[in-house]
């Protein structure tokens, strides 16, 4: 088992800095913004050839928070608990908090190992002014640099000290964790209810929510396993409408959530019943569409509507999201769990869709079909020709189909192909591309 290490500080000390460092990712967004993190962020790190976990926390008020700085507090707490040893951060150029005394105090009484970590202290590990950091009772503080590095080395290897930490060979590729693994992003607008969804489906408030948009800034991965099928949760921030958007940090938070989005497999659209569909939520879709992934339609909150509400948004849903028709759209309360099974069965269907393989006899053979029962419109003088078609592509399912003149093939044309495709191979929650390519005419001139 790999050794687990929580960073644990109030807000604004620099622990996703340094989370990306000992990573070495860029995987938590960094911003000099207190309050950024608010989720649990869990990375794989390696040092000399040891394995372990880091876990990246939001900012810690043990003593009577309110509001989300409680769920927030109830997360911390958590990883604390999952860990084997504890950084405790702390800046150096802001000096001791009385809430750094509360953290510290704290964690003297959770009986973990922890190790203290100054951070901020480029330039300055020979300071007078770590010696205060000798009051919070922990052990001698290790002055470190998140931002360039220093004293990293020393820190991990204190913290590990003692651990059995796995050894590999630093020389060795890294196995590819994601083998097998169908990554799984829930999309939406804030609020509409993703960090429930995903805490419903693990049994645990893993993620926070909070009833407040905005609450997620961050992209978080969980891994989960379901009927022997393995998955990894991607929870994603709100995406709001561009004019919307103010801070730098939300920025962020956008482009990290576009990149999720286009890194999934399968791509879980939420909508919140009790806002109805938006042209947000269209956007949304056309950007998942354009991505290529796989889609699923889920109304979330929708025992909280009224006959009336639904009848609206299901007419809201047929005229905003006319191009996702062959996506499947379920009905769900994230809250109350109810319509998760359908919703899972429909998720593993649009994953066997986006990755069949279509074979090359059966793909020209129903070409074939569909070119007798209905030929392309003729172009001038000549007539589209359509011979033959293969496979070109998964994820999304592409079919590419060989011919003459295919440039005058109508739009009209390639979507009765696809109805023609998409009916007999099954293909559901899958956009599928046909690409035309036409053979050159040998008595053309070069």
């Amino acid at each position: 088992m790999k050794p687990v290490i929580a960073l644990v500080g109030r807000a604004n000390v620099g622990k996703s800095t340094l989370f990306n460092r000992i990573t070495k990712s860029r995987d938590a967004i960094v911003a000099d913004f207190a309050g950024l993190t608010r989720d649990r962020h869990y990375g794989d790190a390696r040092l000399s050839g040891r394995e372990f976990i880091v876990i990246d926390t939001g900012g810690f008020e043990p003593e009577k928070p309110t509001g989300i700085t409680a769920v927030m507090a109830r997360q911390t707490r958590q990883a604390v608990a999952e860990a084997d040893a504890v950084i405790f951060v702390t800046d150096l150029r802001e000096g001791l908090s009385a809430q750094d005394h509360d953290i510290a105090r704290y964690l003297r009484n959770c009986g973990k190992k922890v190790v203290l970590a100054v951070n901020k202290a480029e330039g300055m590990a020979e300071s007078p002014r770590l010696a205060e950091f000798h009051e919070l009772g922990i052990g001698a503080p290790h002055a470190v640099s998140a931002a360039h590095g220093q004293g990293i080395r020393s820190l991990l290897e204190a913290a590990l000290e003692g651990l059995d930490a796995p050894v590999v060979d630093d020389e060795a590729p890294a196995p590819d964790g994601a083998d097998g693994v169908i990554r799984l992003a829930v999309a939406g607008r804030p609020n509409a209810g993703k960090s429930t969804l995903i805490n419903t489906w693990l049994g645990e408030e893993r993620l926070v929510a909070f009833d407040q948009p905005g609450t997620t800034r961050d992209t978080i991965c969980v891994p989960f396993e379901r009927e022997g099928r393995r998955f990894e949760l991607i929870d994603t921030a709100g995406l709001r409408r561009k004019g919307r958007v103010f801070e730098a940090v939300e920025k962020f938070s956008v482009v990290k959530t576009l990149q999720a989005i286009a890194d999934a497999h399968v791509v879980l659209l939420l909508i919140d019943a009790t806002e109805g569909v938006s042209e947000q939520d269209a956007h949304i879709a056309g950007y998942i569409l354009d991505s290529g992934r796989a889609v699923v339609v889920a109304i979330n909150k929708w025992d909280a509507t009224d006959a009336y509400q639904r009848q609206q948004i299901e007419r809201a849903v047929e005229s905003r999201l006319a191009f996702l028709k062959f996506a499947p759209i379920l009905h769900i309360s994230a809250l109350r769990r109810q319509g998760l099974s359908a919703l899972w069965k429909a998720i593993g269907q649009a994953h066997a869709s986006a990755t069949a393989k279509l074979p090359t006899p059966v793909l020209t053979r129903l070409l074939y079909d569909a070119v007798q029962h209905q030929q392309p419109r003729r172009a001038g003088r000549f007539r589209p020709k359509l011979r033959y078609a293969h496979q070109g592509g998964m994820s999304p399912p592409r079919i590419v189909i060989h011919g003459n003149n295919l440039e005058h093939v109508t739009d009209a044309y390639r979507r009765y192909l696809e109805g023609r495709f998409r009916e007999h191979f099954k293909l559901v929650g899958t956009p599928l591309r046909i690409e035309m390519r036409s053979g050159r005419n040998p008595f053309d001139e070069p």
